[in-house]
């Protein structure tokens, strides 16, 4: 079963989960960006249950650019340690493609750490994704309020 996860009790349990790839969050600080990510970019996140356990989450959102177009971002995605290699992602990253074509999208994209070759196979050979470009990031001090 997937599931939306809306309540902060679901999103605390989805959180189990989402912490083995959010490693640098701790459950406030997770709960206070999803609901400020769910208020200004439409994100959501769904978690996959087997045997009425959380094995796997996602979170994606709907986006405009003139680069993709109307497409939908898989911002996180990961299976729990002890059920990886099951199909689970699989599932849930199907899962988002239906949910972007039901909605009028044309493409789902993600990005994936450079260390993550796993996930990178993954995404490549058994879900056909295309690598497209490189993403880059830099930090930003943040300036202190007077």
């Amino acid at each position: 079963m997937i599931k939306e996860m809306i309540s902060g009790e679901e999103l605390a349990e989805a959180f189990q989960v989402m912490k083995e790839l959010r490693t640098h969050l701790d459950t406030n600080e997770f709960l206070a960006l999803v609901e400020e990510a769910r208020e200004k970019d439409m994100y959501r996140i769904y978690a996959l249950y087997e045997e009425e356990r959380i094995v796997a989450v996602t979170g994606f959102k709907p986006m405009i650019t003139l680069y993709n177009g109307r497409s939908v971002w898989v911002c996180d995605l990961v299976t729990s340690h002890e059920h990886r290699s099951k199909g689970y992602g699989k599932k849930l990253l199907s899962f988002i493609e239906e949910w972007a074509k039901e909605r009028g999208y044309e493409s789902v994209g993600l990005s994936s750490g450079l260390q993550r070759k796993d996930a990178h196979r993954f995404y490549e050979e058994k879900m056909s994704y295309k690598r497209v470009s490189y993403s880059f990031k830099k930090e930003l001090k943040r300036s202190v309020d007077k």
